[in-house]
């Protein structure tokens, strides 16, 4: 069984970041981004995360 949003994980990993650094900077726990990543993400959340992701690269 594949993994729910494995492009959405891959990008973290790429940029060397941890869950918990991309949870921080979109005002979320851990936990809930760990539980956000289990299912599909809804395209607003899925923003979110990209956005962190992406801003988290550029500091």
């Amino acid at each position: 069984m594949d993994k729910a949003n494995k492009t959405i994980r891959k990008k973290i990993k790429d940029a060397g970041l941890n869950h918990w650094q991309v949870a921080q900077q979109i005002g979320i726990t851990a936990g809930t981004l760990v539980l956000w990543l289990r299912t599909p993400l809804k395209p607003e959340r899925k923003a979110r995360v990209l956005e962190a992701i992406e801003a988290l690269k550029a500091q």
